[in-house]
């Protein structure tokens, strides 16, 4: 009896296998979603008057959190003409001010950018130094505080975070598009500041009215010039006491070209933060 029970349900299987299409339903037991009032891809419509069930979107629909200003969203003038000069207003103010856009900034470029271009944006980052000791060269990444990136426009900088540029990968989906924007605001004040020395083991000295040239063998924190003020901070005392008569000649300070105008970006209102650590320091990959 039990080898014919077998026999008959081993014949049931092999009669189910008949390699025949079927246009009927599966059986299923808990049908849930199998039975929807909806219309296919491409189905014809009996509600719309041109019968189309794929319906256009209406002017003027953006996607989730997509940036409806062209200029904000690529760095690019809306004409494409060239980039855009300076941050957008619109996004300072929905940041909440420049200085908490630089604070914003700040840590996100901890995260990003530290690793190749280090806390300081002279590119001494642990990718560098990977790169150097490897014998891959094309892997330096580039100093900020030289004239070329100095005069360039914001919206350049924005464009390259997010699209990237040579070996350096795109940054539009880890990087939210104001924060993008905070990043480039981060880097200005890092080039106002100017590339920093390795400081002694003395705390650094605050001088009021300093400028953003280190004397050597020691450090300065640069206070951010009045509101108003077009006057040029007076320059910090070096070690021996004596205080720099130039501090456009200075290395590190931004150039002024003689006979000629900045055509490229304007002057902004970057506040300067503190410091971060000089490279070596262990401390470059904290954002």
């Amino acid at each position: 009896m039990k080898m014919l029970l077998i026999t008959a349900v081993s014949l049931s299987c092999l009669a189910a296998c008949r390699g025949q299409t079927s246009r009927d339903e599966p059986i299923t037991g808990i049908r849930n979603m199998y039975d929807q009032p909806r219309y296919n891809v491409q189905e014809e419509s009996t509600f719309f008057d041109d019968h189309r069930t794929m319906r256009p979107l209406p002017d003027g629909v953006v996607a989730h959190d997509q940036e409806v200003n062209p200029e904000i969203a690529n760095g690019r003038l809306e004409d494409e003409t060239g980039y855009v000069l300076t941050i957008p207003q619109a996004v300072v103010q929905r940041s909440g001010g420049m200085q908490t856009m630089v604070e914003r900034g700040k840590e996100r470029y901890g995260i990003y950018c530290t690793p190749c271009h280090d806390n300081t944006g002279s590119g001494e980052g642990l990718v560098k130094r990977r790169a150097v000791a490897g014998g891959a060269a094309a892997f330096v990444p580039p100093t900020f505080h030289q004239d070329r990136l100095r005069h360039a426009p914001d919206g350049q900088i924005y464009a390259t975070i997010t699209n990237g540029k040579s070996n350096m990968p795109p940054y539009a989906m880890q990087i939210a598009v104001d924060d993008r924007w905070a990043i480039v605001a981060y880097v200005r004040a890092l080039q106002v500041a100017g590339p920093k020395m390795a400081a002694p083991a003395a705390a650094p000295t605050t001088i009021p009215g300093a400028t953003a040239q280190p004397p050597p063998g020691g450090s300065v924190e640069v206070p951010p010039a009045p509101a108003g003020s077009d006057t040029a901070p007076a320059a910090a005392p070096d070690a021996g006491g004596a205080a720099h008569q130039d501090a456009a000649a200075t290395p590190g300070a931004p150039p002024k070209p003689t006979g000629a105008t900045n055509t490229t970006r304007p002057a902004t209102s970057i506040p300067v933060v503190p410091a971060p650590p000089p490279a070596g320091s262990g401390q470059e990959n904290n954002p």
